[in-house]
């Protein structure tokens, strides 16, 4: 009987034997090769430590869940409320300001969370310009006055929430400018307000839109290392780094990464859970303009202040105190080992996205040959690795790595005499590897969605001229998807610009890139010098985040011409 109904996903009968097919060796062994770090970290948990886990019970192990779980629950909360209630209003409301707010409010997404956290340190510690400006002002001296400590849970929880909104954001308007408007007409029919219509027509209808947005952000935010560890915040983040590197315990590491990865799994289980057996369909293919409300006077200026908020704290602040630090001060090594660091950075984004992308490329290609159980079961797998902190993927990496590395120096200099040292994890091999698993799901969501614009009409067409499948994915799919391929390069390429736990793991002795140059400098606080190094982070940020607004602006099926109407 067979094992996948009645023919094999992957396998193709000839007169006298089976072939193994190419493509699905190529996306299973994607896939293993994806899993290997997760599957380390889970192997781990079997392993005995009960003196190390007893100390951490004793010391810090409570501090760690406590901490994570509420800074999850805030970053959780403030990103909903923000990312919701403006989508609320670029999408349905009018008022002044609103074409800018479209794209503006997705730009502290270009922010990595440990920038925003040296930025606000510089300016809001006591020898800041804020409170210099307010001791001068009122005349205060050293323990006149109560300044809140941005360095604390607090503190963390809401610059996260500032940079990680524009997820919920995102989503959330293209749900809202996909809805139908004759649902929203028989909510105004039935003498339901702006603030009715919002909370019981159109709030229920996007909650997959929502529910996945805080997924992401959530998920981010237990990947989260440079700001909570800048802040002095004990989470399972910077706890597995420091038992790693600090107490010099992998196995520990291992298993605390493993209780990382559970959160996780229990966040994405919770989420599809939530959905239970709802569905969300339209059922019309006609679209037709979404009623817009007008709003005037204090209701037009409290909607633009309600965007202008998130843009200016989350975005324009940090961006004016980097670049007036960086002016005035800015790293002593820009221009001799500055460049270094930007070329280390540049060049591992390009190679990270160039694989992920190719892999991308073969493996969704690979599902449209043969969409059967064992390649679509594979792809998943695959595509799980944005869904996995970036410490539980370094440490998943280094122990398999680090024991290759050990028995092949030894067979090497014992049967050769040659001494190679540490051939895979101490080169950026592994780095490239890490950002590989972790940011593969990026662009294979970007190639699968384009891929399947194209209608199989083109692939048989393709064969019946002599193409084979190779040739056909070289000749016809990718220049079709040119545009997709390199929006996914883009995204995958800032990804890795802004990536910290994992280089700071992984990288090789005295290889240092933009993020980790800028996280040591403000380790020691020298946050003036580190403003250099930010402020090109978020510089190259904000490049596919214009990209990506100008390409939902016209997100709406049946819009004429592609456009709304005019304010």
């Amino acid at each position: 009987m067979p094992l996948f109904g009645s023919r094999p996903a992957f396998f193709f009968r000839s007169r006298h034997r089976r072939h193994v097919d190419p493509w699905t060796l190529v996306t299973l062994g994607v896939a293993l090769s994806v899993a290997l770090p997760v599957i380390t970290v889970l192997v781990h948990v079997l392993i005995p430590s009960r003196a190390i886990w007893a100390h951490l019970a004793d010391t810090v192990l409570t501090g760690y869940l406590t901490n994570t779980l509420w800074l999850a629950l805030g970053v959780g909360i403030g990103t909903t409320v923000i990312g919701t209630g403006t989508a609320w209003l670029i999408a349905m409301c009018r008022f002044p300001g609103r074409r800018v707010f479209e794209w503006a409010l997705l730009l502290p997404l270009a922010v990595p969370t440990y920038v925003i956290a040296y930025a606000y340190t510089d300016f809001l510690q006591y020898a800041g310009p804020l409170q210099g400006e307010l001791r001068a002002l009122f005349g205060w001296g050293h323990g006149d006055y109560v300044f809140p400590n941005i360095r604390s849970l607090g503190g963390a929880t809401l610059l996260i929430t500032l940079v990680l909104y524009p997820y919920v954001y995102l989503l959330t308007r293209a749900a809202f400018l996909e809805q139908s408007a004759c649902v929203l007409d028989v909510g105004r029919t039935l003498g339901r307000g702006p603030w009715r219509l919002f909370t019981t027509v159109a709030v229920p209808l996007a909650r997959p839109a929502i529910i996945g947005g805080v997924s992401l952000v959530l998920m981010e935010t237990l990947n989260e290392f440079g700001a909570v560890q800048y802040f002095g915040v004990d989470t399972f983040t910077t706890g597995i780094y420091r038992t790693w590197f600090g107490m010099g315990e992998p196995v520990a590491a291992a298993q605390l990464a493993a209780c990382l990865l559970a959160f996780v799994i229990i966040v994405v289980a919770l989420e599809r859970l939530s959905r239970g057996r709802r569905r969300y369909f339209h059922t019309t293919g006609r679209y037709r303009q979404l009623p817009e409300f007008t709003l005037r006077g204090w209701h037009a200026w409290g909607a633009c202040l309600a965007c202008a908020l998130p843009i200016g704290i989350g975005f324009v602040l940090p961006g004016v105190i980097l670049a007036d630090l960086a002016l005035e001060t800015g790293d002593d090594v820009l221009g001799a080992r500055f460049l270094d660091y930007a070329g280390n950075s540049l060049m591992l984004a390009a190679l990270a996205a160039l694989v992920a992308v190719g892999l991308a490329l073969v493996l969704s290609y690979g599902v449209r040959l043969h969409p059967g159980r064992t390649t679509r079961t594979a792809t998943r797998i695959a595509a799980m690795g944005y869904a996995v902190p970036g410490s539980v993927v370094a440490v998943g990496i280094l122990i398999p790595l680090t024991w290759v590395d050990r028995h092949l120096y030894a067979w090497l200099n014992g049967q050769l005499g040659i001494e190679t040292g540490l051939i895979l994890s101490g080169t950026a091999f592994v780095l490239i590897y890490a950002y590989v698993v972790r940011f593969l799901a990026v662009s294979f969501n970007t190639v699968e969605a384009s891929l399947a614009k194209v209608t199989p009409g083109m692939d048989a067409a393709s064969r019946t001229l002599g193409q084979t499948a190779g040739g056909t994915l070289r000749r016809v799919h990718t220049p079709l998807m040119r545009g997709s391929l390199w929006a996914a390069l883009l995204l995958v390429f800032v990804d890795v610009m802004k990536e910290l736990p994992a280089t700071v793991i992984l990288r090789p002795f005295d290889f240092d890139t933009l993020a980790v140059r800028a996280h040591n400098l403000a380790a020691d606080e020298r946050l003036a010098e580190a403003a250099s190094s930010s402020l090109a982070i978020v510089l190259v940020g904000v490049i596919p985040v214009i990209l990506l607004s100008r390409a939902i602006r016209h997100a709406r099926p049946g819009a004429s011409g592609g456009k709304r109407e005019a304010l």
